[in-house]
């Protein structure tokens, strides 16, 4: 089998590594917060899907031990990642007990998606369930965030990102897709970002 560029460690991996973050994920989320001011100190930040820990330790660092990170996923974070302001639940974000537990420690200013789905290599398949990811996240962020809150979504590029947008508009002030220099040039990921919750 040929090998890809996933295989084998790029600058942002690198680069990840040298700062000690788990993932070279982390860069997407910095270059969204340079552009759009996503995250200020004192913020109650959820980060949706967050193993191994890239975007939280981002959040933390960024936070500076003001306000808090809540974070969920199905997976463990790398044991790299703690904090005294971090609130970290293993299970289904599709749970009526996590969704309880998450609820009760907000609402948010923010709300973060990294999350991407087990792919198959079949496009169709793969798109449709990263959408329905995204349509968990926008569940959240409508009854989670503040009035004025921001939220940023990880989804796989393919024909619904306009519905996805349509459906953010009603939600918040401002919705558009943005794609971080940091995603790998084969990559068919972007990000849909929502500014100030109505």
């Amino acid at each position: 089998m040929a090998s890809n560029s996933y295989e084998k460690p790029d600058f942002w991996s690198k680069k990840a590594f040298s700062e000690g973050y788990p993932a070279r994920s982390v860069y997407k989320l910095q270059e969204i917060d340079q552009k759009f001011g996503m995250i200020k100190k004192n913020y109650t930040v959820l980060d949706l899907g967050a193993a191994p820990g890239s975007w939280t330790t981002f959040l933390l660092r960024a936070l500076a031990g003001s306000g808090k990170v809540v974070s969920c996923d199905l997976k463990e974070l790398s044991k790299s990642v703690k904090g005294d302001n971090l609130f970290f639940f293993q299970g289904d974000l599709l749970s009526e007990e996590i969704r309880t537990k998450i609820e009760e420690l907000g609402p948010y200013d923010l709300v973060v998606c990294d999350a991407a789905p087990l792919t198959t290599g079949n496009r169709t398949v793969d798109t449709a369930r990263s959408s329905a990811l995204v349509e968990m996240a926008l569940w959240y962020a409508q009854a989670m965030l503040k009035k004025g809150g921001n939220f940023a979504v990880k989804i796989f590029q393919s024909g619904n990102q306009a519905e996805m947008l349509k459906k953010m508009r009603l939600v918040f002030e401002n919705a558009k897709g943005f794609k971080p220099v940091a995603c790998r040039s084969e990559s068919f990921e972007t990000y849909l970002i929502g500014l100030n919750k109505k």
